[in-house]
């Protein structure tokens, strides 16, 4: 990739500066406080040019995952909708492989439905119910997420920018037809070195995780991307995320999608 770590601020500098630190596992402060240009528009222009970088290494797209879709999250944040962003080959951590710490900078772990689609699925005007029907599958998750910015301190558009704090991404050993599954009432539980320390179902994504689905496909249709069969789709955290310490054992159980367990290495 160019260099662009220094002159006026673009969108190639962002991408410059984030996949910099990404790669020396440096964090850094804000860019929007540096730079309050950094709109959305230009953030997700910053994480496009970021997925190109990736795939000139050899990477490849895998699937899309979404942030804040925890109306608690978007009250903090100040915002009303969720962010969107990219999955590709090198974040999917096999289970029972322990976290590469030289990789990341702070990992914080959090539970997700996910998705696997069965065919195809183009915005705009999709809702959860058309959603639903292009899924072929259904997965228990763990996200671990790593934010470029210093103490996870960072705008709405730094978060979309930095691809919404993406780092790896391990799916549970039980997979299920979304036929007769109550995805609302699918619950988790959280636990740290034996102790439970979070819940919830997965209704506090959006209400319903099928709605998290029909606004990444409306969000990335109206930017021409169609989300394709076989990609796989994080659809945001259940439960606050929670940092994982050297040397921790981090499991999600979850009522129909089985339990996945990370260690922290």
């Amino acid at each position: 990739m160019t260099d662009n770590s220094t002159g006026e601020w673009t969108a190639a500098r962002v991408a410059d500066s984030l996949l910099t630190a990404e790669r020396t596992q440096t964090a850094r402060t804000s860019i929007q406080h540096e730079w309050p240009g950094l709109t959305l528009d230009v953030a997700y222009a910053a994480q496009d040019i970021a997925l190109a970088d990736r795939r000139s290494r050899g990477e490849t797209v895998t699937g899309i995952k979404l942030g804040l879709t925890s109306r608690a999250k978007q009250k903090q944040m100040g915002v009303d909708e969720p962010s969107v962003a990219w999955l590709t080959d090198a974040m999917a951590l096999p289970a029972g492989v322990e976290l590469p710490r030289d990789q990341l900078i702070h990992p914080r772990v959090e539970p997700e439905i996910a998705f696997v689609l069965g065919r195809s699925l183009t915005g705009p005007g999709i809702t959860a119910a058309t959603a639903l029907t292009a899924v072929d599958q259904v997965v228990g998750a763990v996200e671990v997420i790593d934010s470029r910015y210093s103490g996870f301190k960072f705008t709405l558009a730094d978060a979309v920018a930095d691809n919404n704090s993406s780092g790896l991404y391990v799916t549970g050993p039980v997979s299920r037809d979304v036929v007769g599954l109550d995805l609302g009432l699918e619950a988790c539980l959280l636990e740290v070195d034996g102790d439970i320390v979070a819940s919830a179902t997965g209704s506090a994504v959006l209400g319903h995780p099928a709605e998290a689905l029909a606004f990444a496909a409306n969000t990335f249709g109206a930017r021409g991307i169609t989300l394709e069969a076989g990609w796989i789709v994080l659809t945001g955290g259940m439960t606050d995320a929670v940092p994982v310490a050297p040397g921790s054992r981090v499991a999600v159980h979850f009522t129909t999608l089985g339990s996945i367990t990370i260690c922290g290495g």
